[in-house]
């Protein structure tokens, strides 16, 4: 695994940073820049997204959801990925979406953006969970038995969530491992995949890549409305790319646990947005253009995936990809209860949730990790795993709604502190960008282009059959702007500023005791 000189200057200047922002060293800062890396493209993973949700791509406008929506659509995260580096780089903090949010913007703007991205991380761990489970009942699960019923499906998330959970409980260094494992595992299978797809492909048309067919409707297994409108289907597809390329915020809420944190989690940001654009890219490519009929294949909606891969590959090689591709979805949701439980723990610190900050703050001194912050986080997962497959409003199953949702939150929790960053840059809330840094003109055109993607984003979020996304995202925000003027407001104080940072210098002292951490 890859290693960074890690020496007592570097160590100081880390500590002398959270100092800065009034916060004490208690997680253990262990993860290299690699390790930095890996836990955002492990919660990326194109085998996950890219695979799982592949039929949004073809089943729009043909080859060409593929071969360009994939690009246009990373183009779009890639503007987000950028713009958060950038003042990743200069506030270096667990739950960093939350602080940089409240720093630059203000104490409502930190506390809604804390919640929207807590709610997107749990749902979307959720998600991630019931993905695996279905995608172990089309592969292996004939051979147990587990035909992915509803409550088969609750047993198995309850199962890997709690396996998720404890690796996460027994230190950072055993997530890291697993997550420095699945990248290589993602890079190996993806390649294995590429090459066989291409290998046993019956013939290859690479017009497909830029074709665009209507194949909306009955025509795609109604995996999208039918419409003659090829733009708007185009910008549906576009949903595959980005709901696959997001979770890169993991590198920022791991800031704590990252040495040379200014600089090496900017850097995880961007380079795990850039890879897995690049090899998300060829994959979906070269399985578009594996398919043998692609209009028999869009018109088998979600199961297109595997019936080209039932349809071309020997059996044996099918069950090796497949086996890789199970083990980097576990360790996805291995990465996605780090990320949750980092955020939950930075903004319970803050005394963020009402009930229960000060044990969901609390640090193992055996350990290192926020244990409570963990558990929570993976009771919440399964919590939601129950309730989502349980509801149903009219034939739709709540777990659908939320999981389009999701996509939302997680974009607005990602918008509001870049707009926050692009008032407050030069001011004195902001006077000096961080060590990782594009120039100011280039900084404040990417932010801009991000806010563009998000409009874009919401459109194709809430476009049909989604229309009850919109309803989920406005009445969330509703509720939370009735509980920030009746209770919160007067409540939350968000992160410590001006004089509480020098006052907190004993209680800091005190926790780094606590934990072991030496100067």
């Amino acid at each position: 695994m890859a290693s960074d000189d890690y020496n007592e200057h570097a160590k100081h200047e880390d500590l002398k940073v959270l100092h800065g922002m009034g916060y004490a060293q208690e997680l253990s800062r262990s993860m290299s820049k690699f390790s930095n890396f890996a836990i955002s493209f492990s919660i990326i993973n194109i085998l996950s997204g890219g695979i799982n949700s592949f039929a949004q791509a073809i089943s729009s406008v043909g080859g060409a959801g593929a071969g360009i929506g994939w690009i246009v659509g990373c183009i779009i995260s890639g503007m987000f990925a950028l713009s958060m580096a950038q003042i990743a780089s200069a506030f270096p903090t667990a739950g960093g979406l939350y602080h940089w949010a409240s720093i630059l913007g203000s104490r409502f703007w930190g506390w809604l953006t804390a919640w929207l991205n807590l709610l997107g991380l749990i749902t979307v761990l959720g998600a991630i969970n019931i993905g695996t489970a279905y995608f172990f009942a089309g592969t292996f699960g004939p051979w147990f038995g587990f035909t992915g019923t509803d409550w088969q499906v609750v047993g198995f998330v309850a199962a890997i969530t709690i396996a998720q959970a404890i690796f996460n409980h027994i230190g950072i260094k055993a997530t890291t491992f697993l997550t420095d494992i699945s990248g290589y595992i993602i890079f190996a299978t993806t390649a294995v995949l590429v090459v066989a797809s291409l290998y046993f492909a019956p013939a290859i048309d690479i017009s497909r890549l830029w074709t665009f067919t209507n194949f909306s409707g009955e025509a795609g297994g109604n995996v999208f409305p039918a419409s003659t409108n090829i733009g708007y289907l185009f910008l549906l597809s576009l949903l595959l790319p980005v709901y696959t390329i997001t979770g890169y915020d993991a590198s920022a809420h791991t800031s704590e646990e990252t040495k040379n944190a200014a600089t090496s989690v900017p850097h995880g940001i961007v380079s795990a947005v850039l890879w897995s654009s690049i090899v998300g890219w060829v994959m979906v490519s070269a399985i578009a253009l594996a398919i043998p009929d692609l209009a028999v294949a869009a018109g088998q909606g979600w199961g297109m995936f595997f019936a080209t891969m039932d349809a071309i590959l020997p059996a044996g090689l099918k069950v090796a990809i497949y086996f890789g591709i199970l083990i980097t979805q576990l360790l996805c949701g291995l990465a996605t209860v780090t990320s949750a439980s980092r955020m939950l723990f930075a903004f319970s610190r803050d005394d963020g949730v009402p009930l229960g900050s000060k044990a969901l703050a609390s640090v193992s001194p055996k350990y290192r990790t926020p244990v409570t912050a963990i558990w929570t986080a993976a009771a919440l997962c399964i919590l939601y795993v129950v309730l989502a497959l349980s509801i149903k409003v009219g034939e739709t199953s709540i777990y659908v709604i939320v999981v389009n949702s999701t996509l939302v939150f997680l974009f607005l929790s990602f918008t509001i502190p870049l707009i926050a960053g692009l008032i407050a840059y030069g001011t004195a809330k902001w006077p000096t960008p961080g060590p990782w840094a594009m120039a100011t003109g280039v900084y404040k055109l990417v932010t801009v282009l991000s806010v563009v993607g998000m409009a874009i984003i919401l459109f194709i979020a809430v476009a049909p059959p989604n229309e009850r996304v919109l309803y989920v995202v406005g009445g969330f925000i509703a509720l939370a702007l009735i509980l920030w003027v009746t209770v919160e407001n007067r409540r939350f104080e968000g992160p410590p500023t001006g004089e509480k940072i020098a006052a907190r210098k004993a209680a800091i002292a005190a926790a780094e005791a606590a934990v072991g951490e030496r100067a």
